[in-house]
């Protein structure tokens, strides 16, 4: 018995309906392969993990931070319990620092941290933490303003402070500890502009208790400080207009004391800013 294929004329609502339906399939497959692309090529793909790790130190060097980082990145992810691995998380938050990405920087180094806390760099990623947080992104623009550091986001500071401490208690013999010592000298003298410039704030605005309370924590946290001048000046002061006699007196007797030579008491602050500077308009 033979078989007729079953065929619909065009002008049938059937034949219309079958065509519109291979028409769409069509159209759905040019599309399909239109969006399809072709995988790009990655000529390191049959890299080993000494090959990827030279060759992202190579391109570190040379300050290719973008290049440096996918190499390092590929090393820990093709490699991550090759010999390599550890040491190429190091450098991949370098270099993500050098290449103005501090968050993660940061976020690896902690990363690094929690997986590898034996690992014998340690003291190198404490110090590349406080590296990190060393100088806030606003620091740039220090130079055209004469902002004082201390009138800074100070966080940023704080966090760069408890990485250097770590590092001098952890490793005191450390390659790195000096220069970290040296920058937690300059650490805690601009924190103690911070409390300063924000206690000179509240007393330029009259809110002279909010201004003791800022100025006395200069003394009492950051003992020896040059900012510690200012302060007790503040302190007197605020005393002064509140009226509260004694307690004003005993704060010259204290500033005296400690800075026989202060011309504060006399004279009062300077400008806080150049003439040219816009921001002494605000």
């Amino acid at each position: 018995m033979s078989r007729t294929a079953i065929s619909f004329p065009s002008t049938s609502p059937l034949g219309q309906l079958a065509r519109r339906i291979l028409l769409m399939l069509a159209a759905l497959a040019l599309i399909a392969g239109c969006g399809t692309k072709a995988p790009e090529y990655d000529p390191t793909a049959n890299w080993n993990a000494e090959r990827l790790f030279q060759d992202g130190k190579t391109e570190m060097n040379a300050a290719n931070w973008r290049t440096a980082k996918e190499r390092f990145a590929a090393v820990e992810a093709r490699f991550p319990f090759g010999v390599y691995a550890q040491q190429a998380q190091i450098n991949l938050a370098y270099c993500q620092w050098k290449d103005k990405e501090p968050e993660l920087a940061l976020g690896t180094l902690n990363r690094f941290q929690q997986q590898y806390p034996g690992n014998p760099s340690m003291d190198y990623v404490l110090y590349l933490k406080g590296l990190v947080n060393f100088t806030p992104p606003s620091a740039i623009f220090s130079s055209l303003t004469r902002q004082n550091p201390g009138e800074r986001d100070v966080r940023a500071l704080r966090q760069s402070y408890a990485a250097f401490s770590e590092l001098i208690q952890q490793f005191p013999e450390s390659r790195y500890a000096s220069d970290a010592r040296k920058r937690l000298s300059w650490l805690v003298n601009t924190m103690a502009e911070n409390e300063l410039a924000i206690a000179r704030f509240y007393y330029d605005r009259y809110a002279y208790v909010a201004a003791i309370n800022r100025a006395q924590s200069v003394i009492t946290d950051y003992q020896g400080v040059p900012a510690s001048e200012s302060a007790l000046y503040i302190m007197m002061m605020s005393y002064e207009k509140l009226g509260m006699t004694e307690l004003r007196n005993d704060s010259e007797r204290v500033l005296l004391q400690n800075f026989p030579n202060t011309t504060l008491i006399t004279q009062g602050f300077p400008n806080k800013y150049s003439s040219w500077n816009i921001l002494r308009l605000f």
